[in-house]
């Protein structure tokens, strides 16, 4: 056995672990893998050499682990296949590689801890740091956090989100990885590991049962067109789209009853260039009138760089406000200059960012946060805090990653916005899955992958601020921090007490 705790063998080891780990994730989310493949790693971290060797055995890990956790990432460049084939077999390869750094210093932080509850603390508090560096380094990509897995549809997800109100979907990775080192621990630890199971659960069915805030009074249709990514900028496809969205949103509308209202039409839904197109801006509003449309387009600013915006579309064909995406995609949107590829999806530069987070103020609407696509993965990043919105608007077009598991793992994403901010939040995405959430994240309704249709949600009220939406990543990053320093700290102090002579006479 000793034997494939070395060399090469520990390193697949180590990978296939970390593969396995992936089935933990949405939409699979069979989290209880987590209890083999954490104490596997740590046993590889235990049995290295050294700390390095160590980080080394958590890369492999983390490549294994996103290796398979982002493999839909392929399906957008198949779209593209013609100019983007080569890239097939080397994105998420590329992708999973540098990811992997993130879990590799973790692992060789948790080699210098001792054996046993002291190294599962220091893996599990320099995780969570890194997952919170992950954030931020290189534009940040915080994809498929642990705490993520406990987004399971339905009342044992709802149950088990709720401390993210608290401490962010970062804590929740930390109480996970500390349960899935359990079963590497002494019988102590893993009572205290059902103790803290025990708490969590509680803590979830006691938020859920409190009095819930009082309905704002407004109705909002979502509209999924369902239209395929290889169609969306065909011009000659264009006044067939742009009709089916006037058609289903008229046809909701009559259903709707009376009561204020609003439509969201997802991420780019309008085919046309709506602030410069009056004629497009007057269709929508002849099917509207006074309720405000709330729809995904591209504008062109005056340095001649598009933006992905949402535009608030007002009776009379105003355009009340707009919104500006702020946090893009990397060689989707833009060319990043840290890593010069040809691989740009959109010419000229790509798109321009906007100024960050903002809460739009519609005439007949609660004030909303708007999120587009990819901006929903950001905790603690997503409302502007001198300005708290009431709900949160996530357009999006996932129409790119197919039948996979990315749009589920981003919906996953999406609901766990709500629960840490204590807002609703409702979901309009092009082909799949359009949904709304309450503000703890219960789901009131969904409109399934690849389906056409509309969904009319009652909006909900609005909780208090919560911890988390009040201090946003510092709560988790500081109870990681403690964690580890606690771990590292009494290795420091066993060593000295070594050296002071209770050690030397021991030998």
């Amino acid at each position: 056995m000793k034997a494939w705790l070395q060399g090469w063998r520990a390193d697949l080891a180590a990978m296939g672990v970390g593969a396995v780990s992936a089935a933990a994730l949405p939409p699979l989310h069979v989290i209880p893998v987590l209890w083999v493949a954490i104490p596997v790693l740590l046993t590889l971290i235990g049995a290295a050499p050294s700390w390095r060797v160590a980080a080394r055995r958590g890369w492999w890990f983390g490549f294994g682990h996103h290796l398979f956790g982002l493999y839909w990432i392929t399906e957008a460049i198949l779209i593209e296949a013609a100019r983007f084939w080569w890239l097939v077999p080397l994105a998420v390869p590329m992708i999973a590689a540098v990811l992997a750094v993130f879990t590799a210093i973790p692992a060789g932080v948790a080699r210098l801890a001792a054996p046993g509850w002291r190294r599962a603390g220091a893996l599990a508090g320099a995780w969570v740091l890194s997952d919170i560096a992950r954030q931020f380094v290189l534009t940040g990509f915080p994809w498929n956090l642990w705490g993520s897995v406990w987004a399971v549809p339905g009342v044992l997800g709802d149950v088990f989100i709720q401390p993210a109100s608290l401490i962010g979907v970062q804590g929740l990775s930390l109480f996970t990885l500390l349960l899935a080192c359990t079963p590497a621990l002494s019988w102590r630890f893993r009572a205290a590991g059902l103790a803290l199971f025990a708490a969590w659960a509680g803590f979830g069915l006691v938020r859920l049962g409190a009095v819930e805030p009082p309905l704002t009074g407004v109705t909002v249709i979502l509209v999924q067109g369902n239209v395929a990514q290889g169609q969306k900028w065909n011009r000659d496809l264009a006044r067939n789209i742009f009709g089916r969205y006037l058609d289903m949103t008229a046809t909701a509308l009559a259903k709707a009853g009376p009561g204020p209202k609003a439509v969201v039409w997802p991420e780019t839904a309008v085919p046309y260039l709506l602030e410069q197109d009056p004629n497009a801006r007057a269709s929508i509003t002849q099917v509207t009138g006074d309720t405000p449309a709330l729809v995904g387009g591209v504008r062109f600013g005056e340095d001649g760089r598009p933006r992905n915006d949402l535009f608030a579309l007002l009776g009379g064909g105003t355009i009340g406000m707009r919104y500006d995406k702020w946090h893009l995609v990397p060689f989707g949107e833009y060319q990043p200059d840290w890593l010069p590829l040809p691989i740009q999806v959109v010419p000229g530069g790509g798109f321009a960012p906007g100024g960050g987070p903002q809460t739009l103020h519609v005439p007949g609407l609660p004030p909303v946060g708007p999120l587009i696509c990819y901006e929903a993965i950001f905790g603690s990043e997503i409302i502007d805090r001198a300005d708290r919105p009431a709900w949160l608007l996530n357009v999006t077009n996932d129409a790119w990653f197919g039948n996979s598991a990315g749009p589920r793992q981003h919906l996953a994403a999406a609901r766990m916005r709500a629960a840490e901010e204590g807002l609703p939040l409702l979901r309009a995405a092009n082909t799949g899955i359009s949904a709304a959430f309450d503000s703890r994240g219960r789901e009131l309704g969904r409109i399934g992958l690849n389906q056409t249709g509309t969904l009319r949600i009652a909006l909900p009220g609005a909780l208090p601020v919560t911890v988390f939406a009040r201090y946003g990543l510092w709560p988790p990053g500081l109870l990681a921090a403690i964690l580890l320093a606690l771990t590292l700290f009494t290795r420091a102090r066993d060593e000295q007490t070594f050296v002071s002579g209770a050690g030397i006479d021991a030998i």
